[in-house]
């Protein structure tokens, strides 16, 4: 768990915490701050703290600078004016005071990891990368309408929160940054989530576990001008319309577009990185797009596939790889049957010539598990068991998140299916919690362990093989039934790519149970 600090740069000479007496654990800051744990020193030498605030009962962070009085007045009034700024996707600032010796500015406590320790592990794949910019984007957007300028976006300040919310902390107004820079600053997020490298000649400075020293990130690979290599250079399956994209605000001679502008071109992409990309690239809609320039237009002549409203592309992609989508209408929900022990399903007559009766597939607990690729914390793998006991009162659930698309910082989650053996399959049910789910089912032929690694290599192999019907509708009951009836299947793959509204206004799903027929 990381929560880092105020600094970007500050170099060697940040003086000596020790020098002013160093905090303890058990001590209370301005009779309400409790200090709990010492988390790191950042890199303008700041100590960034885990507190308590004793009158609320919540968690907080607390950052240290040593001294205080003039020297910490730019970070003073940056936390001050930061404080008026309320954005999901901003960490909040709750107090910011100065005692001479010392000043201190306490933050919302995010629990999570920092972007840079999650790539450390590895890349990110091209949705979830464009979540993450989405969210820093939007919460930059948030910030320049105040005419305030963050100054310190970079992998160390972007946090991914144990409930998938991604939250941009620690702003600084005591550099000579630009509404123009931060802008640029997402591109670098963008670089360094598709390829674990950061573009810029300046290394970013990340807030390193105390006694580490400067946390270190990998150069760019850069050509004999300095410039950073394209990330599909780097790094083989990147979208070339995302490749564009970053390279362009990259480019220190393009124009930038504003924050705002910046986010909602980034948010088409949330549906639009889901999808593999057609043979030969991206879809181009040239004669479309001369007319209508995107909201990015500004970069230069790049008609990326974003240009064009994110809906209609992801529609016309769907069809491209074959991906049928239904009405509840379609097909109706299926009645009681018996398990494949028990007898066949009321359906069929006694004089049915099909040469085998459809019924209930049973599948055991230990055929079936959670499928969570890079960006998840795998602490939603419990429970899986659930789907498949016959009992609709429990069932597997997601964690909670503050978007329908899993927070932005993931593209889905799964339930793999093994039927033990090759079967024919007529059709797979969900029951789920709450209605408004949406959700695809693929198939494949591998699988690999359960582990991040697995998990990733799985899905990218299984969303090459849509076998059933997309479904977005209003019932708790998901059919899938557009299976090739000349065709075996061993391996499925349950995929949720939206989430329900819950009550209390965040959004998640809970399977109760999954049945699967056929032969």
């Amino acid at each position: 768990m990381t929560q880092v600090g105020e600094g970007q740069g500050a170099g060697d000479s940040a003086p000596s915490l020790m020098t002013f007496g160093a905090p303890e654990v058990g001590e209370i800051l301005a009779e309400r701050y409790e200090l709990a744990e010492h988390i790191n020193d950042d890199s303008a030498g700041r100590q960034v703290w885990r507190g308590v605030d004793v009158v609320l009962r919540r968690p907080v962070a607390v950052i240290l600078r040593y001294p205080g009085g003039d020297s910490a007045t730019a970070m003073l009034q940056s936390a001050v004016t930061a404080s008026r700024v309320v954005h999901p996707n901003l960490a909040g600032v709750y107090d910011a005071i100065d005692e001479g010796e010392r000043a201190y500015v306490v933050r919302e406590w995010v629990s999570g990891r920092s972007l840079r320790e999650i790539v450390a592990e590895g890349v990110l794949d091209p949705a979830h990368a464009a979540g993450v910019a989405h969210a820093v984007a939007a919460a930059l957007s948030a910030v320049h309408a105040t005419s305030m300028v963050h100054g310190n976006v970079h992998p160390g300040t972007v946090m991914i929160s144990d409930d998938g919310r991604v939250v941009l902390a620690d702003g600084r107004s005591d550099v000579v940054d630009t509404q123009e820079t931060d802008v640029r600053a997402v591109g670098g997020i963008l670089y360094f989530a598709l390829t674990g490298r950061w573009p810029y000649a300046e290394a970013p400075m990340l807030g390193a576990t105390a006694g580490q020293g400067r946390a270190a990130v990998a150069d760019a690979i850069r050509d004999g001008s300095g410039s950073a290599a394209a990330p599909r250079q780097v790094r083989a399956g990147i979208p070339s319309y995302l490749d564009e994209l970053t390279t362009a605000l990259l480019d220190p001679q393009a124009p930038q577009p504003t924050a705002e502008a910046l986010a909602a071109e980034l948010g088409s992409l949330d549906a639009l990185a889901e999808e593999p990309e057609p043979e030969g690239g991206p879809l181009r809609f040239a004669a479309a797009v001369d007319d209508e320039p995107s909201a990015l237009g500004q970069l230069g002549n790049r008609k990326l596939l974003l240009s064009i409203g994110g809906g209609v592309a992801a529609a016309l992609i769907a069809l491209l790889v074959g991906v049928t989508v239904l009405t509840p209408g379609d097909d109706p929900a299926p009645g009681p049957v018996a398990q494949t022990s028990a007898g066949t399903d009321p359906s069929e007559t006694p004089g049915d010539s099909s040469p085998a009766q459809i019924v209930q597939i049973a599948i055991g607990a230990d055929q079936v598990r959670v499928v969570d690729p890079p960006g998840g914390d795998r602490d939603e793998l419990r429970d899986i068991e659930k789907v498949v006991d016959g009992d609709t009162d429990g069932g597997w659930f997601t964690h909670k998140y503050f978007s329908p698309k899993f927070g932005n910082v993931k593209a889905g989650m799964g339930i793999f299916i093994d039927l033990g053996e090759p079967r024919m399959v007529k059709s797979v049910t969900a029951e789920l919690s709450a209605a408004g789910a949406s959700a695809e089912l693929y198939s494949g032929s591998i699988n690999p362990p359960s582990t991040t690694a697995g998990d990733q290599e799985l899905f990218q192999s299984y969303r090459k093989t849509p076998v059933g019907a997309y479904e977005r509708h209003d019932g708790t009951t998901m059919t899938f039934s557009d299976f090739d009836p000349d065709q075996e299947y061993r391996y499925l793959l349950l995929w949720f790519t939206e989430l329900p509204a819950t009550s209390d206004g965040g959004f998640q799903i809970g399977v109760q149970e999954i049945i699967v027929r056929g032969q």
